[in-house]
């Protein structure tokens, strides 16, 4: 892991089971079941995006932990049928049995992002009572899709409960660039073409400097804009930009 300045930047991709990225990246022979063993040893993150859609067995969680080289660190995206179907009520039982697997992870986990869906306004009852039913010896952040919740009362309830909010980039918006934490967490989408297109060195330039003033002392940066393996192309600029920091 990279740590800069008394900082430290863990700096990946979301997700990394792209069939694009064979040939490119992964080299043309290489089993699928090898994939996340040669990307750890060009990155020392992933951020886990599968976990939103279904709820990965052990065995999964067990393998991640196992290939991976001591030091490199996993965020899990949680599953949408707690934010997205469920919309954050009634859920304690699927949270417990999420953590479960999380915490199979060991030493590596690092972050539980909640992706919560744009049609969801600020409500602060609801997300009050959501954290406290999580765990406190987790790392929680959250990524807020609906504008309304970018407000004071909501960044002091995060700060009380020690959770993050998520920074992130997307075609025609960038959310606020600050952390409610100790760490901080930044997911790129895409500047021009969501999930997609390469973002330009002065863009990264610009982004390498917000990142370098937040006031923090552990940064997650995921790139999310797999398509075309921009994502790992621009993980590893970034991370040049930081390191010249």
């Amino acid at each position: 892991m990279k740590k800069l300045r008394g900082k430290r930047y863990l700096i990946g991709t979301s997700g990394w089971h792209y069939g694009h990225w064979q040939g490119s990246f992964y080299p043309a022979d290489l089993a699928r079941s090898k994939w996340l063993e040669f990307y750890a040893g060009h990155f020392q993150t992933v951020e886990v995006k599968n976990s939103f859609y279904h709820l990965p067995s052990e065995k999964a969680f067990i393998t991640w932990r196992e290939c991976t080289p001591q030091g490199f660190v996993f965020s899990v995206k949680v599953s949408r049928f707690i934010t997205h179907i469920r919309r954050l009520k009634d859920i304690g039982e699927a949270v417990d049995r999420f953590m479960e697997r999380a915490r199979l992870l060991g030493s590596k986990l690092g972050v539980l992002l909640y992706q919560l869906p744009g049609n969801i306004q600020q409500d602060i009852g609801l997300l009050g009572e959501f954290l406290q039913i999580l765990p406190d010896d987790f790392r929680h952040v959250f990524e807020f899709r609906h504008v309304s919740w970018f407000d004071e009362r909501v960044y002091d309830l995060l700060r009380h409960h020690k959770a993050g909010i998520c920074i992130y980039d997307m075609p025609g918006y960038s959310s606020p660039v600050m952390a409610t934490s100790d760490f901080a967490y930044v997911r790129f989408h895409g500047s021009r073409q969501l999930y997609g297109g390469c973002y330009g060195d002065g863009e990264l330039e610009v982004w390498a400097e917000r990142i370098g003033r937040l006031g923090v002392g552990e940064i997650y940066i995921y790139f999310n804009n797999d398509a075309g393996g921009f994502a790992l192309q621009n993980a590893l600029e970034l991370r040049h930009l930081l390191e010249k920091r």
